[in-house]
C-alpha cells in the first residue's frame, strides 16, 4: 500500500508528483480535505496519510519562511463556542467529533513523526487547523500561548485529513513548509517557493521513514 499525500492546491502537488506515493488535490478547507481524503481511502487503502502544504508559522514558534514543521498533534482549533471573551472547546462543552466516543478534534500524529523531524532538522509540535486564516497578532497570541501552547503552524486542511484517516484506521502526519508569519496579512512578504521546497523535503523524509519501517 502506497502512502497517500493530500494537498490543497495543484501548485503544492506539482512538487510531489514524482515521489513514490499517491497524491491528491483536495481543495481548500477542512471539509473539502476530509471528504477528499475519505473518498481516496475508500477507493484505495494507504499505509500512511500525509497532509502536506505551505502554511503560516506562529510568532513565538521560532520558525521563519522556508523552515519546515512536522506535527506532533493535529488540532482543529476553531471547534467550540464563545462565551463572551472566553472560548470553550469541545471537551468543556461535552461535545465530540465522533458519534460514540469523546473526541475534541485533537488528533495524534504518526508515531514516527519525531524521526522525520530529526532527519530534516524540522520543528516538531502541535499544528492547528482553522477555517479562517488568523489576521491579527492578538488572535495569534491567544491561539499559540493561551489555548495551544507551543503551536507551530496554522493551516486549513490538516484536521480534516486527520479525521478521515482516523476513521479509516490509518496513521497521519502533517508536514508544512513555512511561507509567512501568522498575523496581519502581508502577502508580498510570503516566500512560497522556499516553503514549497521545505514541504517537499519533509514529505520525502516521511516517505523514507515509512518505507524503512514497512520493510521491517
Amino acid at each position: 500500500m502506497l502512502p497517500l499525500i493530500v494537498v490543497a492546491t495543484h501548485a503544492e502537488a506539482e512538487r510531489l508528483l514524482d515521489l513514490n506515493a499517491r497524491v491528491i488535490v483536495c481543495g481548500v478547507g477542512v471539509v473539502a480535505a476530509a471528504l477528499a481524503t475519505a473518498r481516496a481511502l475508500a477507493q484505495e487503502k494507504a499505509g500512511l496519510v500525509i497532509s502536506a502544504g505551505i502554511g503560516g508559522a506562529y510568532p513565538t514558534s521560532g520558525l521563519l519562511p522556508g523552515d519546515l514543521a512536522v506535527s506532533s498533534e493535529i488540532i482543529q482549533a476553531d471547534l467550540g463556542a464563545w462565551d463572551g471573551h472566553q472560548f470553550l472547546d469541545f471537551a468543556e462543552l461535552g461535545l465530540s467529533v465522533l458519534p460514540d466516543s469523546p473526541h475534541a478534534g485533537q488528533f495524534p500524529a504518526w508515531q514516527a513523526a519525531p524521526e522525520v523531524a530529526r532527519r530534516t532538522g524540522a520543528r516538531l509540535g502541535p499544528m492547528l487547523t482553522l477555517s479562517s486564516v488568523t489576521g491579527s497578532l492578538e488572535t495569534a497570541a491567544l491561539l499559540e500561548t493561551r489555548r495551544f501552547p507551543g503551536a507551530l503552524t496554522e493551516g486549513m486542511e490538516g484536521a480534516g485529513i486527520a479525521h478521515a484517516a482516523l476513521l479509516a484506521g490509518v496513521p497521519v502526519l502533517e508536514v508544512r513548509g513555512v511561507s509567512n508569519a501568522v498575523g496581519p496579512r502581508d502577502r508580498p512578504a510570503w516566500q512560497i517557493p522556499q516553503a514549497l521546497a521545505a514541504t517537499r523535503k519533509g514529505v520525502a523524509a516521511a516517505l523514507e521513514v515509512w518505507l524503512e519501517r514497512s520493510e521491517l
